[in-house]
C-alpha cells in the first residue's frame, strides 16, 4: 500500500466526465473507490485510466465496448479493465455504478475479463464507500479492507457474460429494444424486414458485427436479460413465458447450457441480492 487512504468521491451525475477522470489519473494512491448513478441513456465518450478499473454495475444494465470487444454487464457482475485500454460505456438501463481503481503495479491483466463481484469483494468495496468521518476514523482498519480487496479483484471468478453488441447504429438500436423486452422466437426475417436488408446480408452483417449469429445471440441475450428479474424475486416461469419461451424446461434448460446451473442455483451461487432489483425496466 502506498499510504493506506483511499479517496472516495461521489460524484453528481450531471458532473462533466472529464472531472472525475482528472480525479483518477491525477491521484497518486494506489486504491480509488467511486460511486456514481448513470441515468438510462448516458454514454460516456472513448477514454481511458492510467490505473486498473472494476468497473461493477451494483444494479442496472450496462454496456462497455473497447478495441477488444464489448460486454453487457449485469447487476452483480463487473468489468476488470485494464490500464490504458480505451473504452467506453452506455447505460441501457439505470446504473449504480461502484468502481475501484487500482494502481497498475499491483493489477493490471493482460485482457479485459468479466467477472462475478463476490459477497467479500462487494461488501470490501462497500465499506470503502463511507463517508469522510468513518474514513479518518479508522486508517488501520481501512488500509487492511484495501488490501484484501486488492487481493480479491485477482481472485474473482470469471464468467461468460460478455454478450458481443454491435457498433452498426441501426442493428444496435434494435439489439437495445431487444434487451428491454426479448423475445426467444424473435426471427431473422423480422429483424431484416425492419431494417431493409436481405436475410442473407442481414446474417453476414451480424455476424461480422457481434462474432456469432443471431440465434446465438438471441439465445444469450434473452438470459443475461432475464437476470435482474430473476434476481428480483419474479418466478421463473414468469421470466421464461415472458421472454417467449413455450415453458420453463425449455428456459432453464438454455439457462444450464449457458451459465452452468439451474436458475435457482445460479442465483443463490452467485449472491445476486436485493440490490439487484432496481433495475429499470
Amino acid at each position: 500500500m502506498r499510504d493506506g487512504s483511499s479517496p472516495v468521491v461521489e460524484f453528481p451525475g450531471d458532473h462533466e466526465q472529464d472531472l472525475m477522470l482528472d480525479f483518477i489519473d491525477g491521484n497518486n494512491e494506489s486504491l480509488v473507490a467511486l460511486r456514481r448513478v448513470y441515468q438510462d441513456g448516458f454514454k460516456s465518450s472513448v477514454h481511458s485510466h492510467k490505473k486498473t478499473q472494476l468497473w461493477f454495475a451494483r444494479s442496472g444494465v450496462v454496456i462497455v465496448s473497447s478495441g477488444d470487444g464489448r460486454w453487457m454487464l449485469p447487476p452483480g457482475h463487473g468489468l476488470i479493465i485494464p490500464a490504458g485500454l480505451l473504452h467506453s460505456s452506455e447505460v441501457v438501463s439505470q446504473v449504480e455504478m461502484h468502481s475501484v481503481y487500482v494502481h497498475s503495479d499491483f493489477i493490471n491483466p493482460a485482457r479485459p475479463r468479466v467477472v462475478e463481484v463476490t459477497v467479500l469483494a462487494e461488501n470490501l468495496i462497500a465499506e470503502l464507500l463511507q463517508d469522510e468521518d468513518a474514513i479518518r476514523k479508522g486508517e488501520r482498519r481501512r488500509a487492511l479492507v484495501m488490501e484484501l480487496l486488492m487481493d480479491e479483484i485477482s481472485h474473482l471468478p470469471e464468467k461468460p457474460l460478455g454478450l458481443p453488441f454491435p457498433s452498426h447504429p441501426s442493428i444496435a438500436a434494435l439489439c437495445r429494444q431487444f434487451l428491454r423486452a426479448p423475445k426467444a422466437n424473435a426471427s431473422i426475417d423480422d429483424w431484416a424486414q425492419t431494417l431493409g436488408m436481405s436475410r442473407r446480408t442481414f446474417t453476414r452483417m451480424f455476424r461480422i458485427e457481434t462474432g456469432v449469429s443471431f440465434v446465438t445471440w438471441r439465445q444469450q441475450a434473452c438470459i443475461f436479460a432475464s437476470l435482474p428479474r430473476l434476481a428480483s424475486g419474479e418466478t421463473v416461469t414468469n421470466v421464461a413465458l415472458d421472454a417467449g419461451y413455450e415453458n420453463v424446461s425449455a428456459f432453464t434448460t438454455m439457462f444450464r447450457r449457458m451459465l452452468g446451473s439451474s436458475p435457482s442455483a445460479y442465483l443463490k451461487s452467485s449472491g445476486m441480492r436485493d440490490a439487484l432489483s432496481a433495475v429499470a425496466s
